[in-house]
């Protein structure tokens, strides 16, 4: 249920937060006539996400027959949600200083043109959190015990809950928090659920008969890791740890998990500074130049408040 929860958690921040700085960017600028097309696109992306999980979970349990079929689709399924996983944490975290500065310059445009455009480009930033959600909620659930059920769809609406609530007390400046930490912590998180998917996602290949070995165990510490037991139910929920994994399970696991993270984690190189020519002496009390904050981390200061 935690890692369900924390897919609706990070995937509705992200959304929150491109909503947010829309709707502060058009208060600000004495632009409220265009908030309804800002809802009707965010109304919209949000409508065709949630069809987009129904087709999903109608084609899986009504439109594939044999259980070959529905196990390959789930193994598709895992595989391209891990995709979406890894793109995802990667590109928010190279975005987080510069997506404001990026969504107003949009909004500019998209003002001068029109309310449909305004429209559009509400759909188009909410639209892609919402299909990977729905994506990567499916396979998560379906990796987890008990598939999308009312439990895990509770949860999923639950960390969609918080993150509304963060960016409704962030868009009235109520809270801080440090964004960049925030989305390293639930990024590192993200991979460790990514590789339980993805090794669902080989169990199932396997089960389809795609991969051999499906009864070429690596280990089994069913005797240690109790499945029953409550830290057994959260492992395998949480990153589908299990005490009786095949080979090739095992193999995709640590061959996902150990290099992502590693480079997640790893802080990216700066950049050189040119090198700059020795200037003279300044006469006493001229002021020393300001410090470079081009390092200082993301937080919520690029969310406008709608009362500066």
């Amino acid at each position: 249920m935690f890692a369900t929860y924390l897919i609706g958690l990070r995937e509705g921040l992200e959304a929150t937060l491109v909503v947010s700085i829309l709707v502060a960017f058009l208060v600000k600028s004495q632009r409220r006539d265009r908030l309804p097309q800002v809802w009707a696109g965010v109304g919209l992306a949000v409508a065709l996400s949630v069809g987009f999980g129904s087709l999903i979970q109608y084609t899986s349990t009504s439109l594939l027959r044999t259980s070959e079929s529905r196990e390959l689709f789930e193994a598709v399924t895992s595989v391209a949600a891990v995709v979406f996983v890894t793109w995802m944490i990667f590109w928010m975290r190279r975005a987080a200083r510069t997506i404001a500065g990026e969504l107003r310059g949009k909004l500019t445009d998209a003002l001068a043109v029109g309310s449909l455009a305004v429209a559009g480009m509400a759909f188009l930033a909410v639209i892609r959190e919402g299909l990977e959600t729905a994506l990567i909620f499916y396979a998560a659930a379906e990796s987890a015990a008990g598939g999308t059920g009312p439990g895990s769809l509770l949860a999923l609406a639950g960390g969609i809950a918080t993150a509304v609530v963060i960016g409704f007390l962030l868009y009235r400046s109520a809270v801080r928090i440090n964004l960049s930490r925030f989305f390293t912590w639930t990024g590192a998180l993200l991979i460790l659920v990514a590789a339980g998917i993805l090794k669902y996602g080989v169990h199932d290949f396997q089960e389809a008969g795609v991969l051999p070995g499906l009864n070429d165990l690596a280990f089994d510490i069913s005797t240690t890791l109790d499945p029953a037991s409550w830290y057994g139910a959260l492992l395998a929920g949480m990153f589908n740890v299990t005490a009786a994994p095949t080979v090739l399970e095992l193999v995709a696991w640590v061959a996902y998990a150990v290099p992502v993270l590693v480079l997640f984690l790893r802080k990216p190189a700066k950049p050189a500074k040119p090198a700059q020519p020795a200037q003279a002496a300044k006469p006493a009390g001229t002021a020393a130049p300001a410090a470079d904050t081009s390092d200082a981390p993301a937080d919520v200061a690029a969310v406008p408040s709608p009362r500066a």
